[in-house]
């Protein structure tokens, strides 16, 4: 059984001779150079992933939603009380979440994955994979939000989600989240990782109402504060992090070991990878940002990792939704590089 720590050895760097095929195959195409701008980089980007080129067509996505809860939810963070984890887990896996809706659009599979979803109603969920390590995370205003085993645990469950999706068939991957309080957790993260200003980074998250943000800035610069001070990045990610967030950081270095494409969502997912980046240097090479969240901690971590998200359309529901959304302008790519004939007289 493929371990992260399997995977993260796997990490290698793009293939660049497949990239400079693509270079060269779109300065070849009937079009003038450059004029397709960024959808150039993204196919050129995509080929270095995959190692072939022309890229593979994304035929085949795989949205994977990591579902946890979260201890500071006990400090008044979110809006929302606990328990809509849990309704959220449901309302996906009956198909009737905002990710159904966009994964059907773009013919990607949709599995949901229990990594710390508090005990409650509805139970059972059918169809949710089992991935439980522990019953949310700790407090992290009051404390390391995991221990070092339960962060090796959900890393694990994350690797083994991404193998299981490729075995199957996945030709991209799709990581999105469900988690109330996720948003302090990866705000303090990308405090953790990047050298900023963690009073910049927490935002309003699912809706939070205005007077209660300046209480949810305190704690994330406190728990960043801390969390930048301890020299392991392992340790560090489990002091802030969550059980999600850290599934989601080994489904991405899972993925990447593969060559396979992984799709990066929002601010939980920007978090996730700067962790990930930190604890296996080069998975960000094998990701594409799919989308800009609203949420302020978001940009920050693109602008850290070096990433120009796809779409930019003010969203920050989560779930893997803009992720997905990036999928048909992956696809308009490849096609271009696939099937746009050669300029006369290029032999």
């Amino acid at each position: 059984m493929t371990t992260f720590a399997d995977a993260a050895l796997g990490i290698g760097p793009p293939d660049a001779a497949a990239a400079d095929a693509a270079r060269r195959r779109w300065d070849t195409r009937v079009k003038p150079p450059g004029s397709l701008g960024e959808l150039e980089d993204l196919a050129i980007r995509l080929a270095g992933i995959a190692g072939v080129c022309p890229p593979p067509a994304l035929g085949r996505p795989a949205v994977v939603v990591f579902a946890a809860d979260h201890g500071v939810v006990a400090e008044g963070v979110s809006a929302w009380p606990a328990e809509i984890t849990r309704l959220m887990a449901a309302t996906v896996l009956a198909g009737d979440a905002a990710i159904s809706a966009f994964a059907r659009s773009v013919g990607a599979s949709v599995t949901v994955v229990d990594v710390g979803i508090l005990p409650g109603e509805p139970h059972p969920l059918p169809g949710l994979v089992d991935g439980h390590v522990a019953d949310g995370t700790a407090n992290l205003a009051r404390g390391p939000a995991m221990t070092g085993h339960e962060l090796a645990q959900a890393l694990d469950v994350g690797v083994r989600t991404a193998t299981t999706a490729i075995d199957g068939g996945a030709d991209c991957l799709i990581g999105g989240e469900l988690g109330i309080g996720n948003t302090t957790a990866a705000a303090a993260v990308i405090g953790a990782f990047a050298p900023v200003d963690a009073a910049a980074l927490a935002g309003t998250g699912a809706g939070l109402p205005p007077e209660q943000l300046p209480a949810k800035e305190s704690i994330v610069r406190a728990a960043a504060a801390a969390a930048r001070g301890i020299d392991d990045p392992a340790e560090r990610f489990a002091a802030v992090g969550g059980l999600e967030v850290a599934a989601l950081a080994g489904f991405y270095v899972g993925g990447v070991a593969r060559r396979v494409p992984v799709i990066v969502d929002g601010v939980i997912g920007c978090a996730a990878l700067l962790a990930a980046e930190a604890l296996a240097p080069g998975t960000t090479e094998g990701c594409v940002a799919g989308h800009r969240s609203a949420e302020p901690a978001a940009s920050i971590a693109l602008e850290h990792l070096g990433l120009q998200p796809v779409v930019d359309l003010g969203l920050r529901l989560g779930e893997g939704t803009g992720a997905a959304l990036a999928v048909p302008v992956l696809r308009a790519a490849v096609a271009a590089l696939s099937e746009m004939g050669e300029l006369p007289g290029i032999e």
